[in-house]
């Protein structure tokens, strides 16, 4: 390994769309999951509660 060695790409190139891709995808992976725990964690839907039976008391004691 010479560490004068060229890079890939010269300064002045710009960069490749494969490369753009790959960061965005980074971005959308690290990003998506927390906007879509907030929206989901922030939701105010009413939850319908299973009606209250009433236990009957043990008849004898």
């Amino acid at each position: 390994m010479d560490s004068a060695s060229q890079p890939d790409t010269p300064a002045g190139e710009p960069p490749s769309p494969s490369s753009v891709l790959g960061v965005l995808i980074a971005v959308l992976t690290l990003t998506l999951p927390l906007f879509m725990v907030a929206h989901f964690s922030s939701a105010t839907a009413e939850l319908e509660r299973p009606p209250a039976f009433a236990v009957p008391a043990a008849a004898g004691r």
